[in-house]
């Protein structure tokens, strides 16, 4: 990993403040070792995070690749790489939140730094242009994602660069940049931005000139070559305000540099980058949703400003611009399942004297107990770890409405839109990014007698009984034999949000089995988690799943898009 002497602030955990650096490399450039073993916190004993690592590489297949994945690699490539990082990073997490063990570093800066030693990383051979497998508008929560997809290699330094050779010597060219103020950057223009060079701080309060050195000078080489450069912006988190959010804004080339005076006096560099033409949109899509929501702007194709009514904490807008169409059919809007009539159990569930909420690691807390221990959500409302089911707490339960624990109850959590797509319906997208994991909304409508429905017109079906692939993000949760009840819901005629999502082969959101038991009686609910990072307005889908039986009648002509497309839905 190469270092500029930049610090830019790494991207927080859930819980964590900033404060450390990345530490994949030792002051003397040597590549650290074995990861340790990390001491428990309350049991006096050590936690063994090496064999945690390998056990995610194992079932994903990471320690398979071979050289060239690592040097380049594919869509499925980064996907895995993103997996399986993000799984041991909650996973530090949680164990740290429960004091099972206690980190010398945050979760995000522990797991990158064992995934580096383990190899376990994609495109690490630097080069100019885009990033196999990385499409313009990806976002990253952490720099340590950035850096092990190759998107750009150093873990805090906001220039990478490489070496090529011009005649008989080598001068530095510029790949890629980080602008997430850390300087004092121009980037209010969705396709200029104005970066300021690094260097000039040398810690402890000294402040000296820049010099045309290292990633200044490869800018500047950059600018006089034409070549592209990558640019990844940090934005803020609406969910953690202190932390970043980097958006992948594509290619951009050097246009002009100049030097001038700082707020201290002293001369820094500067460089105007101007976007490459013919890119998806990016960071400016970003500009736009926020002037959406401050209401500065109007989105544009808005059909009802919140096809809730109020049902939801959140506005959700129905939007079409593509065509004429005024909505869909007509149906009731309901934020949670109806039931009539809940699952009888024969041990009755106790609920928990928690007034104050569910706290992590109280003993006495029977619905902590239920997880095994554990808060199933870390408190950005993220899956802290793939469960076949989650307790949630119940009626008879003393905790708050918004206890952590009760987190598909308390309704939606991102701002989302219901919009008319080109050619499967309407279909749902969020105006917010969502975490990997992120929970986004729960299956209401009405629940239907499975042994008595047979009405192959609703399209509007949820059945926990069919089979469903595994999905790429690794989580079997999705699955029949994970749910504790065979549930079949219609929302053909009252439902939420979730009525609008369509199906795909490669989906970006799962389904959890969660149940809420009280009493002799237990409540089985369907919510939808994130399969990973999502950008604002892209749709939201997931796989529908193929039932029992399979008549050929019930098919139907699917148009995800997917290179993995079955070609067919139920």
């Amino acid at each position: 990993m190469e270092g500029d002497g930049f610090s830019e602030s790494l991207n927080q955990d859930d819980q964590y403040p900033s404060g450390f650096s990345a530490d994949v490399a030792s002051s003397s450039g040597k590549r650290r070792g074995r990861p340790k073993k990390e001491a428990s916190a309350s049991k006096g004993r050590e936690y063994d995070t090496d064999s945690l690592a390998n056990s995610y590489l194992s079932s994903f297949k990471l320690d398979l690749f071979d050289e060239l994945r690592r040097t380049s690699g594919d869509k499925e490539a980064v996907a895995s790489v993103l997996l399986v990082f993000d799984l041991i990073r909650r996973r530090l997490g949680q164990l740290e939140e429960n004091n099972e063990i206690s980190l010398a570093k945050r979760p995000d800066l522990k797991t990158g730094n064992i995934l580096m030693s383990k190899g376990a990383r994609t495109n690490s051979t630097k080069r100019i242009g885009h990033v196999p497998g990385i499409e313009v508008g990806d976002i990253f929560f952490f720099r340590m994602e950035i850096c092990l997809v190759g998107l750009h290699a150093p873990s805090m330094a906001g220039i990478d660069y490489m070496s090529v050779k011009v005649t008989v010597d080598e001068e530095p060219i510029a790949v890629s940049i980080v602008s997430s103020g850390g300087y004092d950057d121009g980037g209010d223009d969705g396709d200029v931005l104005i970066y300021t060079g690094q260097g000039g701080a040398k810690g402890n309060g000294v402040i000296a000139d820049q010099k045309l050195e290292r990633g200044n000078l490869a800018l500047e080489k950059s600018m006089h070559r034409g070549n592209d450069v990558r640019v990844i912006r940090g934005v803020k988190d609406p969910a953690t305000p202190n932390s970043k959010i980097y958006v992948y804004d594509g290619l951009y080339r050097i246009q002009q540099s100049w030097t001038e005076k700082n707020a201290a006096g002293f001369n820094v560099f500067k460089y105007k980058l101007v976007r490459e033409p013919g890119q998806p949109e990016a960071f400016s899509l970003w500009k736009s949703i926020q002037l959406w929501k401050d209401g500065t702007s109007s989105r544009p194709g808005v059909i009802l400003p919140d096809l809730t009514s109020g049902a939801e904490s959140r506005p959700v807008a129905l939007v079409n611009d593509v065509d004429c169409e005024k909505g869909p059919a007509h149906f009731s809007y309901i934020p949670h399942l109806k039931y009539t009539k809940p699952f009888s159990t024969s041990k009755p569930s106790l609920g928990c004297r928690c007034l104050g909420g569910c706290q992590q690691g109280d003993s006495n807390c029977p619905c902590i107990l239920k997880n095994d221990g554990y808060f199933p959500y870390s408190s950005l409302g993220v899956l802290s770890t793939s469960k076949p089911l989650i307790f949630e707490c119940g009626d008879s339960c003393s905790c708050p409405p918004n206890c952590r624990n009760r987190l598909s109850q308390a309704g939606l959590k991102v701002h989302l839109e219901v919009f008319k797509t080109r050619n499967r319906g309407w279909g749902l997208r969020s105006w917010d990014p969502i975490r990997a994991a992120g929970f986004i909304c729960e299956f209401a409508g009405d629940i239907v007698n499975r042994s008595s429905f047979g009405n192959e017109n609703d399209d509007y079906i949820f059945d926990s009984t069919r089979t469903y692939e595994p999905l790429a993000a690794g989580r079997d949760s999705s699955s029949s034999e994970n749910a504790p009840f065979p549930l079949t819901i219609s929302a053909k005629n009252t439902g939420n949000v979730s009525r609008f999502m369509n199906h795909s082969c490669s989906p970006n959101v799962f389904w959890q089995p969660v149940l809420c038991e009280s009493n002799h009686e237990s409540y089985f609910h369907v919510a939808f988690f994130a399969t990973r990072h999502i950008p604002p307005m892209q749709e939201l889908t997931y796989d529908y799943g193929i039932p029992a039986s399979k008549p050929d009648k019930a098919r139907k002509h699917c148009l995800c898009g997917s290179p993995k497309c079955r070609g067919y839905f139920y």
